[in-house]
Parts: C-alpha cells; sequence; structure tokens
C-alpha cells in the first residue's frame, strides 16, 4: 500500500493524544490499522501550556501508531479545539452589477470574502467560515445560488473564530514531532462526521463531546452546520471535585469515577462503600458512593445545563429550528453511568450515547467504537475526504494570496480550497520563517 493512501488523524486532546491510521477497503468503507495512544501532559483545557511535553507524548502516539500498523506516518489532519475556540452567526451581501446576468461562483466568493472584513478581538482570526443559506432579492432558504438571477446576493455564515497563539503553538508541536500538516480540522465538526448519521443532520441534532478539558457542541440543521461552542469544562473538573470532596489523590479520584461513579445519585444505597487505600502507612479511606454520586451529579449538572443553554440560544424552542433528533453524546466523559438518563431529565429531548462506528468497515478493532476514539475517527475521515478533493481538483484555481477562495454550500465535498487548507498553508509558511 502507498503512503499517500494512508490517512492519518492526530487528536491532541487534555487527557489523551490520538494518532489514527486508516484507508479505505474494497468496499469503500474506512478500515483502522493503526492507533497509538498516550497521556496528554502539556495540554490544558485543549490549549497547549508545555511545547516539550506535548511533542514528547505526540511522538509518542506516532510510535505506538507506526507501530501497530507498520507504516511510517508522515502527514496529518490535525484537530484543533479548546477554550480560545469561539463562534458567530453574520449576514452580508453584495449588490452585483448586471442582474440579467446568472450568479456565478465567483459572486458567491464575493459575499464569503466580505466576511474577512469583520473586525476580530487582538490576537483572533477567522479559522472557518460555513456558508448556511442564501437569499436572492429577498427570496430566502436558498442552499445554492448558482445559476439564477438577481441583483441583491445575501448569506447567512457560521463563523469560527479562534486565538491564532494557541493554534500557531499546536503547529509547533506537531512540526518539531517530525510530521507535516495536510490540514486542520474543528474537532466538534470532526466528532459530528464520526457519529451522526445524515438523517440525524437533516432532522435537527446537537452533539455534545464530552472530553477531559472541554465539552464540545455542534448544532446540525436541515444537513447544514448552525452552532459550535467550545465550553471550558469536561471529564477532569469532575475528577478535581471529588479528588478535593474526598481528601484523596488524581489517580484515586479518577478511578473512582470510572469504577464507581454515576450521574444519578438516587441509585445508590447510603451502606455502599468503597475503601480507599492510605498513603504511606496511613490509614485506608472510606468513602460511600452515594456522596460520590451526589459529588459527580452536582458538576455534571453544571456541565450540562451549560450546554442547553447554548442550544436555547440557538433557537431550539422555536418550531422551524426544533432539534427533532435531540442530543448525541460521545468523548470520553459520556460513558459515566446514567449520563444519559439525566441529560433527557434536564433537557427532556430525546438522547442517545454516539460511537464513531458509523462510517468504518465492519472488522475494526473493537477498542475504536469506543466514543473517546469519536474526534480521532472523524479526524481520520477528514484526510481522506482532503484526499480525494484533492484528486478531483486537478486543475487548483490561481488565486490572489489574500483572497482565499471559500467552499460553496454547506462547506462539504467542494472542489475549491477551503479556508482550513488556506490556514495551513499560512501556518506552514508561519513556521518555515520561524525556524
Amino acid at each position: 500500500m502507498k503512503n499517500n493512501e494512508l490517512f492519518i488523524g492526530l487528536d491532541i486532546g487534555t487527557t489523551k493524544i490520538v494518532a489514527m491510521i486508516g484507508h479505505v477497503n474494497e468496499y469503500s468503507k474506512l478500515k483502522i490499522i493503526g492507533l497509538g495512544r498516550s497521556e496528554s501532559l502539556g495540554v490544558h483545557r485543549g490549549v497547549v501550556n508545555n511545547i516539550t511535553q506535548t511533542i514528547q507524548s505526540i511522538q509518542s502516539a506516532v510510535h505506538e501508531a507506526e507501530k501497530t500498523s507498520g507504516y511510517k506516518i508522515d502527514k496529518v489532519v490535525v484537530g484543533i479545539a479548546g477554550q480560545h475556540i469561539r463562534s458567530l452567526q453574520h449576514s452580508d451581501y453584495i449588490t452585483r452589477q448586471n442582474s440579467d446576468q446568472v450568479i456565478e461562483e465567483k459572486d458567491v466568493n464575493d459575499v464569503i470574502n466580505q466576511v474577512y472584513k469583520l473586525v476580530m478581538l487582538p490576537g483572533e482570526e477567522i479559522i472557518h467560515v460555513l456558508p448556511q443559506e442564501y437569499k436572492v432579492d429577498g427570496q430566502g432558504e436558498i442552499k445554492e445560488p448558482i445559476g439564477m438571477f438577481g441583483g441583491r446576493l445575501e448569506a447567512n455564515f457560521h463563523v469560527v473564530v479562534g486565538q491564532v497563539s494557541s493554534i500557531k503553538n499546536i503547529a509547533r508541536c506537531v512540526k518539531s514531532s517530525g510530521i507535516d500538516f495536510h490540514g486542520i480540522t474543528l474537532e466538534p465538526l470532526a466528532s459530528a462526521d464520526a457519529v451522526l448519521s445524515k438523517e440525524e443532520k437533516e432532522a435537527g441534532v446537537a452533539l455534545i463531546d464530552i472530553g477531559g478539558g472541554t465539552t464540545d457542541l455542534a448544532i446540525f440543521k436541515d444537513g447544514i452546520i448552525r452552532h459550535t461552542s467550545v465550553i471550558p469544562f469536561g471529564g477532569n473538573i469532575i475528577t478535581e471535585d471529588i479528588k478535593e470532596g474526598c481528601s484523596i489523590i488524581e489517580k484515586q479520584a479518577e478511578l473512582l469515577k470510572v469504577k464507581f461513579g454515576s450521574a444519578w445519585p438516587g441509585e445508590n444505597r447510603e451502606n455502599e462503600i468503597v475503601s480507599i487505600p492510605g498513603l504511606r502507612g496511613r490509614e485506608p479511606k472510606e468513602i460511600t458512593l452515594k456522596n460520590l454520586s451526589k459529588i459527580i451529579h452536582a458538576r455534571v449538572v453544571e456541565i450540562i445545563e451549560h450546554v442547553y443553554l447554548e442550544i436555547k440560544n440557538y433557537g431550539h424552542e422555536e418550531q422551524k429550528k426544533k432539534l427533532i433528533a435531540g442530543i448525541v453524546l460521545t468523548g470520553g466523559g459520556s460513558q459515566l453511568k446514567h449520563l444519559k438518563q439525566l441529560v433527557e431529565y434536564i433537557t427532556g429531548m430525546d438522547t442517545r450515547l454516539g460511537s464513531p462506528n458509523e462510517h468504518l468497515a465492519g472488522n475494526n478493532l473493537i477498542e475504536i467504537s469506543n466514543p473517546t476514539y469519536a474526534t480521532a475517527v472523524g479526524l481520520v475521515m477528514n484526510a481522506r475526504d482532503n484526499y480525494v478533493n484533492d484528486d478531483e481538483q486537478l486543475e487548483p484555481e490561481e488565486n490572489d494570496e489574500n483572497e482565499p477562495v471559500e467552499p460553496v454550500g454547506d462547506g462539504g465535498g467542494t472542489k475549491q480550497k477551503s479556508i482550513f487548507e488556506k490556514f495551513t498553508e499560512k501556518l506552514k509558511k508561519f513556521l518555515e520563517n520561524a525556524e
């Protein structure tokens, strides 16, 4: 197998770094052939705070993935998230000089390029622009305006903004690990690709990816991404509360959460007790599972209420924006016992647990179908889609460097360069100049 037929995703998370290698089998399904996982030591809430430790963790995960697959990793699609990511809705328009001619790709690109005139906060940059619906001369709900007649072309955009320094730090870590970029993807979008079906995206669904340091939200309706958000709380904050509440060390707190933790305190009886070994000859500690659940419950309710507020802000309570498919939970934190029931109780929305086996070949490792690997699988799928689009694009268009050509439509499967590809090129140039 040639190296360019391998698709590699690198998920740089707060608790773990995952390198995943896949290829397309004879049935055009994605088969994962290599998996490497290492503890993430230099990342806090999705943001790199120790370059050296992050490089070591990336190298460790990459080395393990190469060992299990027997192939060398040279370029990866990296996921970005973190508390510095925010999104906003924006509308813009152009007035066409000749309304007797049909709307062309150039007109759509002109509207998209208007978005770059938005003034961001210092140190921020637009990293993703997703066109949603278009309006032509006041006629709304148009998904594809090319070929129509009209003088005024309007569009609604979902704009994702991030701290340039945080993204450059991730880029520096990847480059210093001896790997090249194939692309950059927003992690909530990668997770959504891995666990959601086309029908769910069409009906309206909220994907909640509970990671170690952050909780990512992606809302889809009518097959289009409507809202994304990164909430700076995740599974680690629950572990921290157990550690403080029970006066034990972090390792023990994490083990307690995973083995005995429940998001629903009513499930445990008062007499159910776990004994924790004491430190250095000290007496063992006895912790009631009822108390443990109360600590977990309080923090989980806070996380869910934060997410539900975002869903309500999107407009879920309006009939037109209702999310019929409800909520899909994924990520490592989604495996907490009785979390599904608690989410349904707080939000009143149908909820299911999402595993990343929706688009994978049937004979993959059992481990891959764990929600913990949703983002990594999504990044591998993204690498595959980039490869397909690169293949289709026989003659790339020449563009002025300051005017990136944006995706048309819903941002999927287009032959034009996406903002992420442009952003990747910018990062590559920055890193070459920094060396």
